[in-house]
């Protein structure tokens, strides 16, 4: 299936070619550009002409890529070890699953929105290198592999705040 847009979003023929190039290759796509001009709505409008779900994981200033991986929930285990309850003993109650693992393990290959990349940190970019190439990762707590099911369609939006880096912008379609 071909993106051409939708009813309710129109594109320019280069954005098309930017969208099917990063489905068919499965690389992602950075689309960059002023707030406000439809680069969110972009990754919903994929996820409905290829009846795809979609996640969204809107990146903050405080965001680290750690967390789209996952999170170990040390204090409620910590609590929980207080308080005598029986999950304690189990080491995966305490790992949250972040917005790449809920794209990895899901059951049909989803839209992955990574919305405002360029609002966190500098190395946030860098820090999700090897788990968007090899589309894995370890989690290291429980030493199970994270790998991915489908290969999700990657949407990632910048605001162009700030530059992101050059090994970074070498392994996406850019729009």
């Amino acid at each position: 299936m071909r993106f051409e847009g939708t009813k309710t979003y129109v594109t320019t023929e280069e954005l098309n070619a930017g969208v099917n190039a990063a489905i068919t290759l499965q690389r992602p796509l950075l689309v960059k550009g002023e707030p406000g001009t439809g680069k969110t709505i972009l990754a919903a409008e994929i996820a409905g002409a290829l009846d795809a779900p979609l996640i969204e994981w809107h990146v903050k200033s405080t965001t680290k890529a750690q967390h789209g991986l996952y999170e170990y929930d040390a204090v409620a285990r910590l609590r929980d070890g207080q308080l005598g309850d029986e999950r304690v003993n189990e080491i995966s109650n305490y790992i949250l699953p972040g917005k790449l693992w809920q794209a990895f393990v899901h059951e049909q290959r989803p839209v992955l929105l990574i919305d405002e990349i360029d609002k966190a940190d500098i190395e946030f970019p860098n820090d999700l290198l090897l788990e968007l190439d090899r589309m894995e990762f370890h989690v290291y707590e429980t030493k199970e592999t994270i790998r991915a099911v489908h290969r999700p369609v990657i949407i990632i939006t910048s605001n162009n705040e700030k530059e992101l880096p050059d090994a970074f912008l070498r392994r996406c379609f850019f729009h």
